[in-house]
């Protein structure tokens, strides 16, 4: 699973759009769309607020440990 998946599958389960996303963590929807598309990816001061939002850690995020 890709970077981009995994963010799109949590938000999905969180029942969050990517406007609401973007919203939350002070970014435009645009970056929530291309991150989850894989265009880009998120500066590296996003993760951890990706990860606290989620509950999930940075490892998990990044693809060292299992979602």
């Amino acid at each position: 699973m890709t970077f981009g998946e995994k963010i799109q599958k949590l938000r999905k389960e969180s029942g969050l759009s990517q406007e609401e996303l973007s919203y939350q963590l002070g970014v435009s929807r645009q970056a929530i769309s291309k991150w989850e598309t894989g265009v880009n990816m998120p500066d590296i001061t996003i993760l951890p607020l990706l990860a606290d939002y989620f509950k999930v850690s940075t490892d998990q995020l990044l693809g060292l440990k299992p979602l």
